[in-house]
């Protein structure tokens, strides 16, 4: 979009001038080209920083600001500008770039659903990221070359094999509670959503991604009220710096006990494990009952002796320490429920459920996901409403002080630490709520802005392997 500037008012030298653009599509962040036909000595405005300008001073970009960079069809972009000038009036042009759309178009790969983006190669990517992070003996049919077998001794305090499981964040550690935090979700999504899965031609590939992770967690459970939760030194894993298959230096083992317990993991074991069960009910009933079996003694685990686990494990705690347990005993008790339709397990969940707004769908917050399942499950308004608060605050336009900020290009910016986590985990969360019938429409818009984002909407993408300048390795040192 391209617009002249209007004078207001001329006072030699200085002069009030607007910029007004006419909306004829959805911004969701905007950068504004600015070209004067002369140098101009200041430029003062409201609308957006000035993140660079010519070196004569004739060309200004700006970009908006968290709360002007959203606008609909319709609307009016008006920016304001008061300048100081020597000589001739200036007259001006604005080009008007909407960075919430982008031109360039997917790889050629097969795209069966015809949308923007090839959403089967974003899932085969993604499934990927996950095979790159496997510890232990890896199959014959691993599809990752450069990595090989690793951690085969990791051991228990016993001598237990704690072999398996998922590498973390880069490091070479085996972190149990955010391990089973991303099995539930991944878990969930699998369950929600088999038939994208198949008509993407990935269901089987995802089967195994969230295999892998659940064997070891079954492992970790070496008795009634005990549980390994850790393995591998963050310290001395932080002083290597070489690839998984080459590692030499001792991987100690922490678990929780009834002494030394720890709800929140405990009861996180027990939902990925609860809703492992129902993804396995079909394709292999024996495990599914082998992970129901272990969920409902984690959970009594978890209920009866009550802790944080990184009081517990100290070693955990730089790394990540758990602020809570509540939100667990709910987060595990729903899944025991919909997994048994015990109403035990949802009183359980009900109980511990946290009321008000909730901050974001984390590995140590799950409180977002606690309200879609109570809701689905009771349709009781409380659920609801802090549902609806809780997307107030992440949707555009939030108010007060547990609205987001939005980065220039349309993020909803949690944290600097893994800011796309946040904002993909609520995009998921915006999904399943629209699939419970809370404001489907918004809260699907909302959520493929965005996936979006981290797909290419802002001229490249996020996923490794995927798109338009992705990332060319994975967070791994052994790439």
């Amino acid at each position: 979009m391209t617009t002249t500037m209007t004078s207001v008012n001329d006072w030699g030298g200085r002069m009030q001038a607007h910029f007004r653009f006419q909306i004829t599509e959805e911004l969701n962040g905007w950068e504004c080209f600015i070209t004067f036909s002369s140098p101009i000595a200041k430029l003062t405005q409201w609308m957006g920083d000035e993140i660079e300008h010519s070196t004569d001073n004739t060309v200004h970009i700006l970009v908006n600001r968290r709360h002007t960079g959203v606008k609909k069809i319709g609307d009016t972009l008006d920016i304001t500008v008061q300048l100081e000038y020597s000589g001739t009036k200036p007259t001006g042009t604005a080009v008007l770039k909407n960075l919430g759309v982008d031109t360039f178009t997917v790889p050629p790969l097969p795209n069966s659903d015809g949308t923007k983006y090839n959403y089967d190669e974003v899932l085969e990517k993604s499934i990927l990221f996950y095979a790159a992070q496997r510890s232990g003996k890896l199959p014959a049919d691993n599809p990752i070359p450069w990595r090989n077998d690793s951690a085969v001794l990791d051991k228990g305090q016993n001598g237990e094999d704690l072999t398996g499981g998922w590498y973390d964040a880069g490091d070479n550690v085996k972190f149990g509670f955010p391990m089973s935090a991303t099995v539930t979700i991944l878990a969930w999504g699998l369950l929600e959503f088999k038939d994208a899965y198949f008509a993407s031609e990935e269901l089987g590939e995802m089967y195994d991604c969230i295999r892998w992770p659940l064997e070891w967690m079954l492992k970790c459970h070496t008795g009634k009220n005990e549980l390994y939760v850790q393995v591998g030194d963050g310290g001395k894993d932080h002083a290597f710096w070489g690839r998984p298959e080459d590692m030499k230096m001792d991987r100690p083992a922490f678990k929780i006990t009834a002494t030394n317990p720890g709800s929140d993991v405990a009861a996180e074991y027990a939902a990925a494990m609860a809703v492992g069960s129902m993804v396995f009910k079909e394709k292999d009933p024996a495990f599914s009952s082998k992970l129901l079996t272990h969920a409902k003694q984690l959970y009594d685990f978890a209920k009866t002796y009550k802790g944080v686990y990184s009081t517990s494990v100290p070693e955990a705690a730089a790394y990540y320490r758990s602020v809570m347990y509540e939100d667990e005993l709910s987060w595990g008790g729903a899944w025991l429920y919909m997994a048994t339709n015990d109403s035990q397990y949802l009183d359980d969940a009900e109980k511990n459920y946290q009321t008000g707004a909730a901050w974001g769908q984390s590995w140590d917050d799950k409180n977002t996901g606690n309200m879609i399942l109570l809701y689905n499950i009771t349709k009781k308004d409380i659920y609801k409403q802090d549902l609806e608060q809780t997307f107030k605050n992440w949707m555009p336009g939030g108010t007060g002080a547990d609205a987001l900020p939005y980065t220039p290009k349309g993020l909803a910016f949690r944290l600097q630490w893994g800011s796309l986590r946040y904002a993909s985990n609520m995009a998921f969360m915006a999904l399943l709520a629209a699939e419970v019938g809370m404001h489907p429409t918004e809260y699907r818009k909302w959520a493929k802005s965005q996936i979006g984002y981290a797909l290419g909407d802002t001229g490249r993408s996020f996923v490794v392997g995927f798109g338009v300048n992705p990332p060319s390795r994975p967070h791994h040192r052994g790439r």
